[in-house]
């Protein structure tokens, strides 16, 4: 039998309560007038759901369908907002007024009855391992959770989608919003005064969803949990699978495809007021909300600007996270009105860079004036600090003023004398790359060990041209690049950087600029301040082959640790695949 709502309402309340309850108990704790509560009760009793004030077996079989099966928590995403802490430790794993935000959800759910538990895991999954034996909760590992958003999360976990809870880890509840029998598919919201970012949610006459749209002002928003219901979940998994089979829908929130699909899935809204549900954006929330946070948080983060900039934890402010790079995560932050950038090195990124040649790098190039940003790096952690610049830009590939300047400036400091302990040689450092790739199982691409035996053949040609090692970024890229407002320009992100072929800089540049040869012919004359001789363009063309294979192969071994880098994997590939002939045959049957 189909219960209706009020029916529901009015036999849910039965379940929660020991002692018998009667009319005017159950019109408060159902909000229902007390003439309807009067009418379902006699319907139900009639109906032999409820004796003697108890709901009977009968009753509970039609509640049955209304069970909340399962509960899956997502915990797969860094929350870079959520920086500098989300850095160092899971969002989820956060003690607020000393409970730890995963664990209080978890709670919650079981004391509502619910114990089929999921935790679907990303970033630094390892660090809820421990939950599987403090809750018996399973656990669900999205490796892609770099690449792909919460869709590609719910995909994986489409075949525990039932009578489902779907819930962020990191929400504070400070009532516990869940129950054991849930009538229909809902999104729990909040309603926020002024301009918001969140996803705003129009209903129909009753409480349907019926618009959800990113950003608006005086809204009912998304914030908490959600509930699929069967029927909902039914519908909603080949949606999902049918999207994200589309490239363009890869990354897409699992919101997003709801949205596109409102018509046809059925899901209410269900309004909380702001002081049930807390959502933490950023570390200045989380401060309001338990004021001193920031003050005992273990975050060595913290204590690491503290001790470079000689102040207290109360005097850092604004911390907003810089988009990312593909080796690190970064935040910018101010002390005393002064704006810095704090560098923190990403995953697996100790295996290929040495930090103790970066930190020489950045020291020669703030010698030298070249990046004046520099102020501080560990060379054993591999965290940085450097001066933020404000409204700076990066350099504009298309800009021939621009990309003079940047040719001049790698000149400059190519013909400086100055030395550090490391080398960079693309060849040499894309076999050590190939080898870390070799560690997580055989190269099985089509097409690889061809080509690798051509640019093979090509370094050896390219090593006999004769070309001193001189000191080189290896990174040398556009967005790399920051122009001030007096038009002033600075180079950053030595990770890199060694001592290496001068033609090195310039084939990362054409590289990661996406130049076309017309492009590349004009960029490698301002370097050389005029047209370049046969043999000059045939070494620097062999590095332009020799960079795009030692990229490929990093992003490859980037890829095999689950911190992918996305299409510059296939840009890299094409500047070995496209010009690898063409040099061979420079080098071996002359122009």
């Amino acid at each position: 039998m189909t219960l209706t709502r009020t029916e529901f309402d009015v036999l849910r309340i039965f379940t929660m309560n020991e002692p018998v309850l009667h009319a005017p108990q159950v019109a408060h704790a159902t909000d229902l007038p007390p003439e309807m509560v009067e009418e379902t009760l006699d319907t139900l009793t009639h109906d032999g759901f409820i004796s003697s004030g108890r709901v009977t077996q009968k009753g509970a079989e039609a509640l049955e369908p209304y069970r909340v099966d399962s509960a899956v928590i997502l915990a797969t995403d860094l929350y870079p907002r959520f920086a500098p802490i989300s850095y160092e430790e899971p969002k989820g794993l956060l003690k607020v007024r000393g409970e730890i935000l995963i664990e209080r959800q978890i709670e919650q759910l079981q004391a509502a009855g619910i114990t089929n538990i999921t935790i679907a895991v990303g970033y630094k999954q390892e660090c809820f391992f421990y939950l599987s034996a403090k809750y018996e909760v399973k656990l669900l590992v999205n490796h892609e959770y770099a690449e792909r958003d919460n869709g590609w999360t719910l995909w994986l976990a489409r075949e525990l989608l039932g009578n489902t809870y779907l819930c962020p880890s990191d929400d504070y509840f400070a009532a516990n919003p869940f129950e054991r029998y849930v009538y229909k598919a809902y999104h729990a919201s909040v309603y926020v005064e002024g301009s918001t970012d969140e996803w705003c949610l129009g209903t129909d006459g009753g409480e349907r969803i019926v618009s959800a749209s990113i950003g608006g002002h005086d809204s009912w928003v998304t914030q908490g949990h959600a509930y699929f219901d069967r029927a909902f979940s039914e519908r909603f998994i080949p949606l999902l699978g049918q999207a994200l089979m589309q490239s363009e829908n890869e990354s897409k929130p699992w919101e997003s495809i709801y949205a596109e699909n409102l018509s046809s899935l059925d899901m209410e809204i269900r309004r909380y007021s702001s002081d049930i549900i807390h959502e933490f954006n950023s570390l200045e929330e989380l401060e309001e909300f338990e004021p001193g946070f920031v003050s005992h948080v273990s975050s060595p983060i913290l204590d690491n600007i503290t001790q470079v900039l000689s102040c207290f934890r109360a005097d850092i402010h604004g911390f907003l996270p810089v988009s990312q790079g593909l080796t690190n995560l970064s935040f910018r932050f101010s002390v005393n009105g002064q704006e810095y950038v704090y560098r923190h090195p990403g995953i697996g990124t100790d295996k290929f860079i040495d930090r103790d040649a970066e930190t020489q790098a950045n020291t020669v190039a703030h010698r030298l004036g070249v990046d004046r940003t520099f102020l501080y790096e560990d060379s054993k952690q591999g965290w940085k600090i450097c001066r933020f610049v404000r409204n700076a830009r990066n350099l504009d590939p298309l800009d021939p003023t621009q990309v003079k300047r940047a040719m001049e400036l790698c000149r400059s400091f190519h013909e400086s004398g100055a030395r550090i302990n490391a080398t960079f040689d693309f060849f040499g450092n894309g076999v050590s790359y190939e080898s870390l790739l070799e560690g997580h199982g055989a190269i099985n691409i089509s097409g690889y060990y061809e080509l690798r035996e051509k640019v093979a053949r090509i370094s050896a040609h390219a090593s006999g041209d004769g070309y001193p090692p001189c000191f080189s970024h290896n990174d040398y890229l556009p967005l790399n690049f920051l122009i001030d407002e007096q038009n002033g320009m600075d180079v950053i992100d030595w990770e890199f950087a060694g001592m290496s072929d001068p033609g090195n800089d310039f084939a990362t540049f054409v590289i990661c600029s996406q130049y076309d040869e017309g492009k590349a012919e004009e960029a490698l004359s301002y370097y050389f301040g005029g047209t370049p001789t046969f043999l000059e363009r045939r070494h620097f063309w062999a590095m332009v082959v020799l960079g795009g294979w030692c990229w490929y192969v990093w992003a490859l071994e980037k890829d095999a640790e689950g911190a992918g880098v996305g299409e510059w994997e296939s840009i890299y590939k094409s500047y070995a695949v496209d010009y690898v002939d063409r040099v061979l045959t420079w080098y071996e049957e002359g122009e």
